[in-house]
Parts: structure tokens; sequence; C-alpha cells
């Protein structure tokens, strides 16, 4: 056992494991953070997918080991902070969840899709996507409402820098 110090959704975290416990079960059984899902332990499903340093990465084949004391883990309790994410609105709109049981994962990995690219097109969306599945085949559902956060982030961004602008004058 050795003791690690991790940043988990911005709060320190200290947790003793072997070095090679995947973070998922560190997540999950350590830190009580049960939003991250178990699918496949093989990082083909997607269900577990996290944000270590903003990208998306299968914490199922992520050992703690490997995570930098620097390092910054974000879960999917940990994107919304105080107030639901854009991404989870769009997904409860769109009505994407039918057994939920990949949502966490598929969220996930919509966020990180639009932290780099803001005005994804369906080809955009359908390979970057491509890891998560999805048992239910809702895949239009999930292309639609990353759409609609799409633009949503883009109208929300535009309101800011437009109050931006009159303030400063």
């Amino acid at each position: 056992m050795k003791t690690y110090h991790l940043n988990i959704n911005n709060k320190a975290v200290r947790v003793e494991a072997e070095a090679d416990t995947p973070m998922l079960w560190v997540i999950r059984d350590y830190v009580h953070l049960k939003g991250t899902k178990f699918g496949c332990g093989m990082g083909l499903c997607g269900a577990c997918t996290i944000h270590l340093d903003g990208q998306p990465v299968r914490s199922c084949q992520t050992p703690v080991s490997s995570v930098k004391a620097t390092g910054k883990i974000t879960t999917i309790e940990g994107i919304s902070a105080n107030i639901e994410h854009v991404v989870q609105k769009a997904w409860i709109e769109e009505q994407v969840p039918q057994c939920g049981y990949c949502q966490s994962g598929q969220i996930m990995s919509a966020v990180a899709l639009l932290n780099t690219n803001a005005d994804p097109t369906d080809e955009d969306i359908d390979n970057y996507m491509a890891g998560n599945i999805c048992r239910c085949g809702t895949y239009q559902r999930i292309r639609s409402a990353i759409h609609l956060a799409a633009a949503r982030m883009k109208s929300e961004s535009g309101s800011r820098e437009k109050n931006l602008k009159q303030s400063s004058h």
C-alpha cells in the first residue's frame, strides 16, 4: 500500500491503495463517488470515463500510480459543481437516458468534445463519441443533445461577451 495525494473535483484527497488499483475503484470505493460506472473493465465501453487534466480517460484502465500529484481529476459529480452542466440539461431535454448506465461516461466524453470543439458536426460527434457504447442505442438523441448543448454554450458565450462590452463602455 502506498499513499496517493489526488485532486478530485477540485478537492484534495488522500488515499492508500496498491499502485495498480484502477482509478475507477479509487473513485468509487475509496472516495465514495458512485457516478463513475464500471462497464466492461477493459476500457472499451466508456462507462467509466473521467477527465484527467481535461482529457477523457477510461478510469478502469488508469492505475492510481499513473496519476501525477498535480493531475486534476474530474468525475461526473465534478462537472456540474453546484448547478447542472449545460450538457446535462441538454441530455434531459433530449430524453437521452434509457437505462442510464452509460450516461455518466457519455456526458463526460461530450463535455470533453465541446471543450475542444465548440461547434461539432455530426461526423465530429460520431467520431469523438465512438468509444462510448450505449446498449439502448440512443445515439441520435446523444448527437441531438450535443448539438443543443453546443448551441447553448455558444449563446451563453455570446451573451457574456455582449455584457462585457456593455460594461466596459
